[in-house]
């Protein structure tokens, strides 16, 4: 590693998404004020949730496939500049009174569509202007600006920016937007998967869904990247169940009102920023095998705690290690994809786990609420408690150390 370091198309590419996260962020946060502002129909106000999440169930696959078939830092340059106009319309009938929760589902669906495709584009691009031995100080770092960005500074922002004028986080959206464009655009170089298509020469194209399949084969077909992908799903589908019934926990267990129930989300994104800050060192001193298999155990202990405790504290303390797994765990996680990956491959790859943990987030969203008020509020949180508990146990050989250590040391194969 020595001599190596993370260089000005990083840094600018750091940027980009770091400032892009924080313009989602106050959308994230001011689309549902504004739809409670005009309704108080639950259904309707659920219904931006899930126009939220659609787009990461229909276009992760085919967006993995664009993206290993154009420049990729082009098309992340592409999708901000179609997201200006969009959010800026938003932010105009806002300003007009002409607003329709209509219009705002939409926006949140190009907001969204975008979003899905920019991750995977960027994920893709980021082992072209990183050196290897620094793919999880990387990582780490992106992880970083997200977390501080979107989990800390968008919430408290958007809601006093709305509070000024519900019109105003949607301006500063577009803002951002199109000063990530620009920084993209300051990029130089050529991050095309498969250099040979501009050479001028006939190229021959298969369907969306015979690449998009040959991606999922791939993935299917490694061992330990196939099992990180599938726990990763798993247990966002416990967690997502967990925190969906989290306020009615905070309520009723912890007797917190909304400022307490706000802090526990603090407390879990500072744990966040600080395993992304220290995570390539942490990773490093305790070895991904072990990475791995701790934020199992926490995984667990962290559905344990909420299950039984009724302290504040140690409910706070549990969650903000409980971020710091978190991240710890998604950069091992991306780390060891775009290690793995063929670079042609690296869209459909990293695509088809976003599809993976948008189908658990999508289902433990439904699950948590139904299953609280059937069997009772604790319910999810033994639920989840269980899963963890036996996927590592039927997982804990896969993290052997000798099968990690090789699978770092691997070079991608070049599938074609």
């Amino acid at each position: 590693m020595a001599g190596e370091k993370l260089d000005g198309r990083y840094a600018k590419i750091w940027a980009a998404s770091t400032t892009s996260a924080l313009g989602s962020g106050l959308a994230t946060v001011a689309a549902p004020l504004l739809i409670a502002s005009r309704t108080d129909d639950p259904l309707v106000v659920s219904g931006g949730f899930a126009v939220a999440w659609l787009p990461w169930l229909l276009f992760a696959l085919p967006g993995g496939v664009l993206v290993d078939r154009v420049d990729r830092r082009k098309l992340m340059v592409t999708l901000d500049w179609i997201r200006v106009p969009a959010v800026a319309l938003l932010a105009v009938a806002i300003t007009t009174g002409n607003v329709s929760v209509a219009l705002l589902y939409a926006v949140l669906f190009v907001i969204n569509s975008g979003e899905v495709v920019f991750r995977t584009a960027g994920g893709a691009m980021l082992p072209s202007i990183v050196p290897k031995a620094l793919l999880e100080r990387a990582n780490g770092r992106l992880y970083a600006g997200t977390t501080l960005a979107q989990g800390m500074l968008s919430g408290p922002l958007s809601g006093f920016l709305f509070g000024v004028a519900a019109s105003i986080p949607f301006f500063v959206n577009a803002g951002t937007y199109a000063v990530s464009a620009l920084l993209l655009g300051l990029i130089g170089g050529v991050y095309r998967a498969r250099p040979g298509d501009d050479s001028g020469g006939p190229v021959k194209r298969r369907s969306i869904r015979s690449e998009a399949a040959e991606g999922f084969r791939w993935l299917a077909g490694q061992r330990l990247l196939r099992t990180m992908v599938g726990l990763i799903g798993l247990l966002n589908l416990t967690l997502v169940a967990a925190t969906s019934v989290l306020v009615l926990l905070a309520k009723e267990r912890l007797q917190l009102g909304a400022v307490g129930y706000g802090l526990l989300f603090t407390a879990m994104a500072v744990g966040g920023l600080l395993g992304s800050i220290t995570g390539d060192r942490l990773i490093a001193w305790c070895t991904p095998t072990w990475t791995l298999r701790i934020g199992l155990v926490i995984e667990a202990g962290t559905h344990l705690v909420l299950a039984t405790s009724t302290s504040a504290p140690v409910v706070g303390a549990t969650l903000f290690l409980f971020g710091v797994h978190g991240a710890l765990w998604g950069i091992v996680a991306s780390s060891l994809r775009q290690r793995l990956t063929p670079p042609d491959m690296l869209g459909r790859v990293g695509s088809t786990s976003l599809f993976v943990v948008a189908g658990g987030n999508c289902v433990g969203a439904l699950l948590g609420g139904a299953v609280a008020s059937k069997f009772g509020l604790t319910t999810p949180y033994w639920a989840g408690f269980v899963v963890a508990v036996i996927v590592s146990a039927v997982t804990w050989r896969v993290f052997d150390r000798a099968v990690v250590s090789a699978a770092y040391a691997q070079e991608p194969a070049v599938s074609r």
